[in-house]
């Protein structure tokens, strides 16, 4: 499986963290020194989950080696959605005109769209599909609740769509040499850790500490799955992404791999957490760091809980 292009967006609006102290009365040093987050991307009146999405396909175009309309699968991967009915995937579908397309949705919160890609590589398996087309569109402030002390002050908004195909379709695609994901619904608090319940508050994280602890965990596990199926260690990892939850998090992954931070790649200190769009977002964002022949690898882990990670060669 082959990543042919990838597009971003990521609105211009920015919350720092001086914001909150009359919200909820955090200072921006507390927040800071939490979270590594010193601003986080805010969607304006006129940039929902869809219109992000839209325009992150718009950015990827460019470098699209074949048609939109060569697309086959179609895969809406978040939890933030505008409309859980007329899907994201449909959206594109109609505004591409991508006749005869498979369209569908699928969440697992912020390991969302690590899954959406192992969703499309079982279609390939199956023969049902040959390229596909993967958007993850997180608007978290949405939903999420500034007043919240455990975690209104966290969320940022962003769109990531990937082009994936089944054979190589130009030099310079990234092949997606493994993927791994789990539910951990029956690990820690499970689906309680962290919640999205638009008339009971919106997006909540009534236990941090829990979170914080197994996200350590998990993504270090799922790291290890990917490697060992490949028979590699992570000195062969040029660079390592993590799910932009919070920088002490990405700190101690680092920790327990024993590799330097020098070798993980952020962008949680301007943006926030962005959701399931955080991981693919910083790769997208930074592919002029990658030669040819680099392996690097992406980690997250969602709220319900869920875990995941993927192997890219350059």
């Amino acid at each position: 499986m082959y990543i042919n292009a990838t597009g971003y967006y990521i609105p211009e609006g920015r919350v720092d963290n001086a914001h909150f102290l009359e919200v909820n009365g955090l200072t921006a040093d507390w927040i800071e020194q939490r979270t590594g987050i010193q601003t986080r991307s805010h969607a304006g009146e006129c940039e929902d989950s869809d219109m992000m999405g839209l325009e992150a396909i718009e950015n990827a175009l460019p470098r699209l080696p074949y048609d939109i309309k060569d697309v086959d699968l179609i895969v809406a991967a978040s939890y933030s959605v505008l409309d859980t009915v007329g899907t994201m995937a449909h959206v594109a579908q109609r505004r591409y005109d991508i006749k005869g397309a498979k369209a569908l949705y699928c969440s697992a919160a912020c390991s969302s769209f690590i899954n959406g890609l192992e969703v499309v590589e079982g279609y390939f398996a199956s023969g049902k599909a040959t390229k596909a087309l993967v958007i993850c569109s997180e608007h978290n402030t949405y939903y999420s609740n500034e007043a919240d002390p455990k975690s209104g002050h966290l969320w940022g908004d962003a769109a990531v769509a990937w082009f994936v195909s089944k054979e190589r379709q130009s030099d310079s695609d990234i092949e997606v040499v493994e993927i791994f994901t789990e539910g951990l619904g029956n690990v820690g608090k499970g689906p309680e850790g962290v919640r999205l319940r638009p008339k009971e508050g919106g997006i909540t994280m009534p236990d941090g500490r829990d979170v914080f602890i197994h996200a350590c965990r998990y993504m270090v596990y799922a790291l290890r799955n990917v490697l060992a199926r490949q028979n590699i260690g992570t000195d062969a990892l040029r660079h390592l992404i993590c799910h932009q939850a919070n920088k002490r998090i990405v700190a101690q992954v680092a920790h327990q791999l024993d590799l330097p931070m020098e070798r993980f790649i952020n962008n949680i200190e301007e943006l926030g957490n962005t959701g399931s769009a955080s991981a693919p977002l910083v790769l997208s964002q930074n592919l002029d760091r990658f030669d040819s022949g680099d392996l690097a690898a992406l980690m997250v882990f969602g709220g319900g809980y869920s875990c995941g990670s993927m192997l890219l060669r350059f």
